[in-house]
């Protein structure tokens, strides 16, 4: 049980102002209209981000963590990037990137603006950010408040000469010659033993918060004046046995609270339950999704408790209404216990939201246990133990280490996680429940400290991938219940197709070390902080208002036609498993499908950059003519942006018909023969997706 006062500092959600979390409108893009319940619930929102909502990130410096400095560190500069390689440490979960003018420092950690944690949970990373080159650094985190040591710097190596361009007839032994950087190969990452440890630095050099920018006309190297992009390989062994390819994307997808199936409103003229609907309904028929996480279905929209003349009183009819309608689609809920009903509730005052979701902890502890203990029962009498135990999980409260979403204190917390595992116990002990579902990684550690079940661990983050949470799971099931490229509501990154190549790299990343990575949320039908106020607003969901597909939801739609069998592949070049980024697979009828792209966590190259343009050369080892179709995500393709002006408002009739026969992602050339010994090359913008399928003729 973690005590009362225990708030460590961590790298969350910066609670300064101006740096927002899900819902706040006023980061880059927000443009969210004020007035209102709407407005009313925008201003608490801010006054509690704006003063340090996070309860676990007082101020201080990180504890020093019981691990190795990584070794093998090294930099390589490519055109407009450099790419950092190191060796893993046992029992990290990620680590933090420093960099330096100097071999002596001062060493900052890189900051890529996603405004989360300043993490990642493995190599090779792209620093694209100002300032990149000079020195670097890199120490490993036990958890999100313990880091360790420094490895030894590395400065910044030239890269390779460029490759030739254009090629000549690619043919057998007429290869296109290149000067590969060391090889990166797909398969999946596992902790190891580091080598070549080096020496501490000064813990004074280690800090979790971004420091002072660096100059970047004294570290920034050139860009190169060769106009043609550089060539990054990749090689694929076909007739590798393989694995099978994790489709992570399709264990859950975020949405907003489920009594929004049940309205009847319109938002840009559309029905927001029909829409919502039919939000689920593609993310579950185009790409596999099988659960739906929500908050909210303790509210009092649904009306599952109330007091009469003192004595409690339980009703489920509306929630039967929203889960029937979830199971229909083909899916299942998450059963996310919150928020407290109005009665149940020690401060009703005290919420968050438009829909006045109440965060307060409970007036009576024994009545949330019945109510908790209740509703497990009913859901198993309604939809069989079986299937609950089979599908369902059970995750007690969202973000509470956020006090915007937990009045109450850490320990209160613990209680009511305690209360409700047990509640969900006594129903059957088969039920999985578990949490702590917070923000920016945080009280994992304490979780594991609970005199109650935890079946799985859940939490949340964005703007970076997905930490691993292996060294502290035991084996059990790691769900990743919130995630995405940006914790800003109306933020235009949502929109875009930066988005698209974060969700792949994310999803490529956590393949086969997680069991679930939830993009938030499905549809931009969402209401925390006011309807949507035009098509594109920079709305978390996959699809807009209209269930147009954004770029995002394209990405995983392209990842969904990848093979049963993951093959290995090997990718040499600049930028190589950094920048340009791969998935290859092979169906059961022994076509390939490749799905390739160009992406990085900087957020200040969320509109492209040209040095970042890469050539891919797909070699293949084909013993017969295949048939290459090939489909793109890019600006020009699958981007519903380039088709509808940001600062417009709602289509007319007219218009909503036109976009919506739009709404299709066509191949973006056609189906051609490769020969055997045959290169594919292809230009891959950045940021930009491609899918090579080679089909036996």
């Amino acid at each position: 049980m973690t005590s009362e006062d225990k708030q460590p500092s961590q790298p969350g959600r910066p609670s300064q102002p101006g740096q927002p979390s899900p819902g706040d409108p006023g980061g880059p893009g927000g443009r969210l209209s004020p007035g209102g319940a709407e407005g009313q619930a925008r201003a608490d929102w801010a006054a509690l981000m704006g003063g340090g909502g996070a309860q676990d990130r007082a101020a201080g410096e990180p504890v020093r963590a019981d691990l190795p400095a990584p070794g093998g560190l090294t930099a390589v500069r490519g055109r407009g990037q450099v790419t950092l390689r190191w060796d893993p440490v046992p029992g990290a979960i990620g680590y933090a990137v420093h960099r330096a003018p100097t071999e002596h420092g001062p060493f900052t950690v890189v900051d890529h603006g996603g405004g989360d944690v300043l993490a990642v949970p493995h190599g090779p990373y792209a620093d694209t950010t100002p300032g990149r080159g000079g020195w670097y650094a890199v120490a490993a985190l036990q958890t999100v408040v313990a880091i360790g040591p420094l490895s030894r710097p590395a400065a910044t190596e030239p890269t390779s000469p460029p490759t030739a361009w254009p090629p000549g007839p690619a043919s057998p032994g007429n290869s296109i010659p290149h000067h590969p950087a060391p090889p990166f190969a797909t398969q999946p990452i596992h902790p190891e033993s580091p080598s070549d440890a080096a020496p501490d630095l000064p813990a004074s050099r280690t800090s979790l918060h971004p420091g002072p920018a660096l100059d970047p006309l004294s570290t920034t190297p050139p860009l190169s004046t060769d106009p043609a992009p550089p060539i990054v390989d990749i090689s694929v062994t076909a007739a590798a046995e393989g694995v099978p390819l994790h489709r992570v994307w399709q264990d859950m997808v975020g949405s907003e609270h489920l009594s929004h199936l049940l309205s009847a409103d319109r938002t840009g003229g559309r029905v927001i339950g029909d829409e919502l609907r039919e939000a689920l309904r593609r993310v579950h028929d185009e790409l596999g999704v099988r659960s739906a996480r929500a908050h909210g279905i303790l509210c009092d929209d649904l009306g599952v408790y109330r007091e009469v003349n003192g004595e409690p009183g339980h009703d489920f009819t509306t929630v039967d209404r929203v889960y029937d309608t979830i199971r229909e689609l083909g899916m299942v809920p998450v059963v996310e216990f919150g928020y407290m009903p109005r009665d149940l509730a020690a401060d009703p005052s005290r919420t968050v939201f438009t829909y006045r979701g109440i965060i307060s902890p409970p007036k009576d502890w024994a009545r949330w246990a019945d109510l908790v203990r209740a509703f497990t029962q009913h859901l198993a009498d309604r939809y069989g133990l079986e299937e609950l135990r089979e599908s369902w999980r059970f995750e007690v409260w969202n973000e509470a280490n956020l006090s915007v979403f937990w009045s109450g204190t850490p320990a209160e917390y613990w209680r009511l996680y305690e209360e409700t595992a047990r509640a969900v116990k006594a129903v059957d002990p088969a039920l999985l429940v578990g949490g702590p579902a917070t923000a920016a990684v945080g009280w994992i550690d304490d979780q594991l400290q609970v005199d109650a079940p935890v079946d799985f661990l859940s939490t949340h983050v964005y703007g970076t991938l997905p930490l691993d949470l292996r060294p502290w799971a035991g084996g059990r099931p790691i769900l990743w219940t919130e995630w995405g490229v940006t914790a800003t509501h109306g933020s235009t990154v949502n929109d875009s197709v930066f988005a698209a190549t974060f969700l792949l790299s994310g999803m490529r990343s956590a393949a086969g070390r997680l069991d679930a990575l939830a993009p938030w949320v499905a549809s931009d039908h969402f209401e925390e902080l006011g309807r949507p106020p035009r098509l594109l607003h920079g709305g978390f969901g996959l699809l807009t208002v209209g269930n147009l597909a954004k770029p995002k939801f394209w990405a995983l739609w392209l990842a969904q036609r990848l093979g049963e069998t993951e093959l290995p592949a090997t990718l040499t070049g600049d930028g190589a498993g950094s920048l340009v980024q791969a998935w290859a697979s092979r169906h059961p009828d022994g076509t390939q499908a490749v799905l390739v792209w160009n992406g990085t966590l900087d957020h200040g190259r969320v509109a492209g950059a040209s040095e970042l343009d890469r050539r891919v050369r797909l070699q293949t080892d084909l013993t017969a003519a295949h048939i290459l179709r090939v489909w793109r995500v890019d600006a020009e393709h699958g981007n519903v942006a380039a088709r509808w002006p940001a600062d417009r408002d709602w289509p007319s009739e007219a218009e909503w018909d036109e976009l919506t026969a739009a709404d299709v992602l066509a191949e973006a050339e056609p189906p051609r023969a490769v020969l055997p010994g045959e290169d594919v090359v292809l230009h891959l913008p950045n940021p930009g997706i491609a899918l090579l399928e080679l089909r036996p003729c």
